[in-house]
């Protein structure tokens, strides 16, 4: 999914969106892509995404993944970060890279689900993160 049918799935909209593109959904995951480029919010020292803009990626993943198993209602899901754990960035990416994100979801008791994000340049493992998120 992307353009008009990923808003269907995410509460946020330019210039805070974090994903170009969402697929391979299925009951537990999926993944979602994202090109970095010099207009996005977190892009830092002229050319790199922060860390900041990673975890967000992986977040707005998790969204579109809520999203996606609640397709038909009146709007989007809205999650909030709770706690982020155990992220690991391993470099930042550049503008012009293309990120490849999977999340799945774990746990979920009323309405916290804990979520597992990695996030790929190409074979390049970039970040991993979990999430607690509230979702509303």
């Amino acid at each position: 999914m992307k353009g008009k049918e990923l808003l269907k799935l995410i509460p946020q909209r330019y210039p805070f969106m974090m994903i170009d593109e969402a697929d391979g959904f299925n009951e537990g995951s999926c993944t979602t892509t994202l090109s970095v480029r010099y207009d996005n919010y977190f892009v830092v020292d002229g050319d790199e995404l922060a860390e900041t803009g990673l975890i967000e990626h992986i977040a707005q993943s998790a969204s579109a993944l809520a999203g996606y198993k609640s397709l038909g209602a009146d709007a989007p899901p809205v999650g909030i970060i709770g706690e982020v754990k155990r992220f690991e960035c391993h470099r930042r990416p550049k503008v012009g890279e293309k990120l490849q994100t999977k999340v799945s979801f774990g746990l979920s008791f009323g309405n916290v689900t804990l979520a597992d994000g990695e996030t790929r340049v190409d074979d390049e493992l970039i970040a991993t993160a979990k999430l607690k998120i509230f979702i509303q």
